[in-house]
């Protein structure tokens, strides 16, 4: 039996900026279908991004979004009865959105402030190469140096 073919999506940009990044952006903060409230949740982080380091936030956002983006990830392989943890590239489209969840669930992770606090915070430390999205993307890259010789089992 064949594989059912996988389409390709067409993402809504979001209403202000107008760019497809931000509008998904918005998409993976919104929780149970509330997606106003996730709106205001990013825009007020952008506009705190913007009080904070006076750059343009859209630029900070690609920045850590960059940052974030991992280019190697294991995978796990099962060769003769051993299962081991082969390194390999990672496809552009699951690269964004690793580094779209990494940072939304560092912000959601951290205690204390309001969400859109936490937003910009994780955003303006991503782009400086710094916080827990940057961290779980080198503990990323750790792993797939590790395992670098069981490189020759991807397929």
């Amino acid at each position: 039996m064949r594989k059912k073919r996988v389409y390709k999506k067409f993402y809504q940009p979001d209403v202000v900026h107008g760019r497809v990044e931000l509008g998904r952006f918005i998409n993976y903060v919104m929780k149970d279908g509330k997606k106003s409230t996730a709106e205001k949740l990013v825009y007020t982080a952008f506009d705190k991004i913007k009080e904070i380091t006076k750059e343009e936030p859209l630029v900070v956002f690609e920045r850590a979004l960059e940052n974030t983006m991992p280019l190697l990830e294991v995978a796990s392989k099962r060769v003769g009865g051993a299962n081991y943890q082969v390194p390999r590239e990672v496809r552009p489209e699951r690269r964004f959105v690793l580094a779209l969840r990494w940072i939304i669930g560092a912000a959601r992770a951290k205690k204390g402030k309001g969400m859109a606090d936490k937003l910009a915070d994780e955003i303006i430390a991503a782009s400086k190469n710094e916080g827990n999205a940057i961290k779980k993307k080198l503990d990323m890259h750790r792993m797939a140096e590790a395992n670098r010789a069981f490189a020759h089992f991807a397929r």
